[in-house]
């Protein structure tokens, strides 16, 4: 499989040039642009955090330990002392930082049900969901949020099954095919219910219907058309 430098820059530079184009076709703003290109890249490191001692799992764990003793926090802040919201603090950390990962450990293998294609567009709609009905974002930059996610996680995936395959010495390693995943017939359960949370947040899914009018807009393309090459070599190839 590629390693985490690999997973980082690629990552990073698909997700930074699909965020560009978008942008350049007039449907983020400048500030969704650039969150869009992170939340891409947080998505070529995602498949990983069922690795117990990889680095996307210590990072993401951490920042989650970090976010949600800080939520924490602001939710007793009125009630408790300096002192007491420490402890708090301390503890939520502590809890989600090594008790949460060490469950999420225990429960996960790698290339396992995390590392497949309805694990992710899970992961995708729950961002979505997050973005518009949380932070109150826009439906058409909520669903943005969620393709990139979803768009940076394969990435991840593609790039796995590429290095499962020795193009020089035409052999196929044992790894190929365990990175794209769509069922697992010994998890049959499992993907069930992983399939079924799925269907029924599209159910209810924020609205998506200017989200696919921006995609499809004929205006959005000649938009870009024009933002996609300098004039002069436009001019020159016409």
């Amino acid at each position: 499989m590629a390693n985490f430098n690999t997973h980082l820059s690629t990552a990073f530079i698909m997700s930074t040039t699909a965020s560009l184009v978008v942008y350049k076709a007039g449907m983020v703003t400048s500030i969704e642009f650039f969150l869009c290109a992170i939340v891409g890249t947080i998505g070529g490191l995602l498949p990983d955090i069922d690795l117990e001692n990889s680095i996307p799992t210590r990072i993401g764990f951490n920042i989650i330990a970090l976010l949600v003793a800080f939520g924490a926090v602001v939710f007793w802040i009125a009630e408790l002392s300096v002192v007491e919201l420490l402890v708090v603090w301390a503890s939520v950390y502590a809890m989600m930082r090594w008790g949460v990962l060490m469950l999420f450990s225990s429960l996960t293998v790698h290339r396992g049900i995390v590392h497949s294609i309805p694990f992710m567009l899970l992961l995708s709609l729950i961002l979505v969901y997050a973005s518009y009905y949380g932070v109150k974002n826009g439906a058409v930059f909520s669903w943005f949020l969620g393709l990139f996610l979803f768009f940076g996680t394969m990435v991840h995936l593609i790039l796995d099954e590429m290095y499962s395959v020795n193009i020089f010495g035409l052999k196929i390693k044992k790894s190929f095919g365990t990175a794209i995943k769509f069922f697992d017939k010994n998890q049959k359960k499992s993907y069930f219910a992983l399939y079924s949370a799925v269907v029924l947040l599209l159910m209810f899914a924020p609205p998506y219907k200017v989200f696919w009018q921006n995609l499809t807009n004929p205006i959005t393309w000649q938009i870009l058309k024009q933002n996609f090459m300098p004039n002069y070599l436009s001019n020159l190839l016409s």
